[in-house]
């Protein structure tokens, strides 16, 4: 579903220091312009900010979405974006997709696993999700690219637990990359990190918690152009639940990475699945993220820039990121300095997704 951006109308935020990925501006003055940012204040109706600080609409890097509410709850704590890594079938997905006034979706659709990992005895997931060897990569690459996904996600586990071989991984990076996909891979364990390295993927989504990243692996993720996703508040949360200590690695592992110039991007795994250890909740999960990468070394502005630009930069979404004229208006505006203190991103006092207040 779709609206028409004319019918959207026009909206002039005068008084708001804007976040443009480096500080604050002074106060000026923002144009919602249908669904875009303008530069045209004639004619629209005006809102005061009071002073107040506009961020462009924060984007989470890995959630998985449960329905309509899901989306409906990411955008009520500013999350205007959310990059799904699962969710099946289609015709699920595509129901989600383009709903106005409300957060917009990217998706992985189906994730493609290893028979003996966690994720097969997720309901209803094995059948269309499990690969067997690298000669079934290359059909199961272009089936999610047909039914709408706009990345592959590859379930990875260390060698021997259950996850894809190191032949069939190969053969599903090249096979998407050869459709000009990105693969995003689950490593949430040190050997798993260091096979998703081995494969080639382009994003790494979890951290280990079973010790920290070795330097040579840290190293390649720079060298070799790798984005972490490390998904803090679901590491810390399985931690909690299952009464493991290893959450302080994971934290030293992100500090290591961002000291060595790796692109992070925020991301919670908010999800509601049944059978997972933890559900950080869609929405606020995010700015508990935020919160745990200032404390593993980025400063308020990087954890900023890894929720707003950077997503935007490694998943390929141009049109947003950056409060721009042109761009989608994707907006929050917030009551506090989040620059000052990065819990001021819970202060939400109003949302656009794409020029719409949500409902």
């Amino acid at each position: 579903m779709t609206v028409d951006s004319s019918a959207i109308g026009k909206t002039a935020l005068h008084n708001v220091r804007v976040f443009d990925g480096h500080g604050l501006t002074e106060p000026t003055t923002v144009v919602i312009d249908g669904a875009v940012i303008g530069t045209d204040a004639r004619g629209a109706d005006r809102v005061d900010g009071h002073g107040a600080i506009l961020l462009p609409g924060l984007i989470d890097a890995h959630v998985h979405l449960a329905g309509p509410e899901s989306l409906d709850q990411l955008a009520a704590h500013g999350v205007t974006t959310a990059l799904d890594m699962t969710t099946f079938p289609p015709d699920k997905l595509a129901a989600l997709r383009n709903r106005p006034g409300t957060t917009d979706i990217r998706s992985a659709g189906t994730p493609i696993i290893g028979a003996g990992g966690m994720h097969a005895h997720l309901p209803g997931l094995a059948e269309h999700a499990v690969i067997h060897g690298p000669e079934q990569a290359e059909a199961m690459v272009a089936e999610r690219a047909a039914a709408g996904s706009d990345y592959i996600k590859l379930v990875l586990e260390a060698p021997g637990e259950g996850g894809p071989d190191e032949a069939a991984a190969k053969a599903v990076v090249a096979a998407a990359h050869a459709l000009e996909l990105r693969v995003v891979a689950h490593a949430a364990s040190l050997g798993a990190y260091t096979l998703a390295l081995d494969v080639g993927v382009d994003v790494v989504t979890h951290i280990p918690s079973d010790g920290q990243l070795p330097a040579e692996d840290v190293r390649r993720m720079k060298a070799e152009g790798r984005v972490a996703a490390p998904t803090l508040v679901m590491m810390q949360g399985i931690a909690t639940a299952l009464g493991r200590l290893g959450f302080a690695d994971s934290l030293a592992s992100v500090a290591t990475l961002h000291a060595a110039g790796v692109p992070i991007l925020a991301s919670s795994d908010a999800n509601a699945e049944p059978g997972v250890p933890y559900q950080p909740p869609h929405g606020d999960s995010l700015h508990r993220e935020l919160e745990l990468l200032v404390t593993a070394g980025l400063t308020p502005v990087e954890a900023l820039n890894a929720a707003t630009t950077l997503p935007a930069r490694y998943f390929g979404l141009l049109d947003r990121g950056a409060i721009t004229p042109g761009l989608r208006a994707d907006l929050v505006l917030v009551d506090g300095d989040p620059l000052a203190d990065i819990h001021a991103t819970r202060a939400i006092t109003r949302v656009w997704c794409g020029g719409i207040p949500p409902a």
